[in-house]
């Protein structure tokens, strides 16, 4: 058996202009929103980071220097640490921090759609497999859901997409694919296609933001015409790609939460803070200590 080609290059798309957030994302970019004390890309990079990643390239926009920023040393900052002896906080920094050489930023000047972002990368990919990572969305799992996928990958090599299932009412806000044999950690995808009608879907298990790609995507993408919502989706690249190479399925062990909405975003901060020993009884102790008739008075009638 032909062993798949190590993956050691995520692309990050982090352009998007962010407007379910405003005023907030007026100066900051969303993929900087925080969930208790981190910006949403770096949990992002600390996944790939995590499943073997060692080439970490960025897919920015105007006003998103602040991105390129944090993934760079603060001199000051630090020098200010070491001058107060914070050396934990020191530690932490520089945990999160790739290494030199392993960070690139390149420019998708018009907002075009995620397949555009993507294509946007190619020459600083080259011919290799790459994965894909989507901010937004925000991963609870152990092991992370892209380590998951590279189990996966590393069996069965082509392309790999991780699928969540949703409720059926709600197939035509996502990307859904058709599951075809073999267990949850690695099943045939046997179609895609982008925000259908509910009677059109092939299953309500949607693409959830994460995605292993073989090289030969990006030609395709060149050739996409628009599609969903006048943008250039890389669904439906993946499913003219689907024609010659394999696509598998990973319904991944763990919970995602939709940081793009601001429902999403809340519900994060809540479950991320209860996860965090240093904070949870503190947060609880806070949240049980509200006034239930204060609560009730907020909480209206669904």
């Amino acid at each position: 058996m032909k062993l798949a080609k190590k993956v050691r290059t995520a692309v990050f798309p982090v352009a998007g202009l962010g407007t379910r957030f405003l005023p907030a994302t007026k100066a900051m970019p969303k993929e900087m929103l925080p969930v208790v004390d981190r910006p949403l890309i770096q949990y992002a990079v600390d996944e790939a980071r995590e499943a073997g990643i060692e080439h970490f390239v960025f897919v920015t926009g105007r006003n998103k220097g602040v991105i390129e920023d944090h993934f760079d040393k603060q001199v000051e900052l630090e020098i200010t640490l070491h001058q107060r002896k914070k050396h934990d906080m020191l530690q932490m920094l520089d945990e999160g921090l790739p290494r030199p050489g392993q960070t690139s930023f390149t420019r998708q000047q018009e907002p075009l759609g995620l397949g555009h972002a993507v294509w946007c990368a190619r020459d600083i990919v080259g011919n290799e497999p790459f994965a894909l990572l989507l901010p937004d969305m925000l991963m609870r799992a152990e092991p992370g859901v892209l380590s998951q996928m590279m189990e996966s990958y590393n069996e069965n090599g082509g392309n790999v997409i991780a699928v969540e299932e949703i409720d059926p009412e709600e197939v035509s806000s996502y990307g859904i694919v058709g599951r075809g044999d073999g267990p949850d950690e690695g099943f045939n995808i046997t179609q895609m296609v982008e925000k259908p009608a509910k009677e059109d879907a092939p299953s309500n298990l949607i693409i959830s933001g994460r995605y292993i790609l073989q090289p030969e995507i990006f030609d395709l993408i060149s050739k996409q015409s628009k599609g969903a919502g006048g943008e250039i989706q890389i669904t439906d690249a993946m499913g003219t790609l689907m024609e010659e190479q394999k696509f598998t399925g990973v319904k991944y062990k763990g919970q995602s939460f939709d940081c793009g909405s601001k429902i999403g975003f809340l519900t994060a901060n809540v479950v991320f803070a209860l996860d965090r020993p240093d904070i949870a009884q503190g947060f609880q102790r806070e949240l049980q200590s509200l006034d239930p008739s204060f609560l009730k008075g907020l909480i209206k009638d669904a």
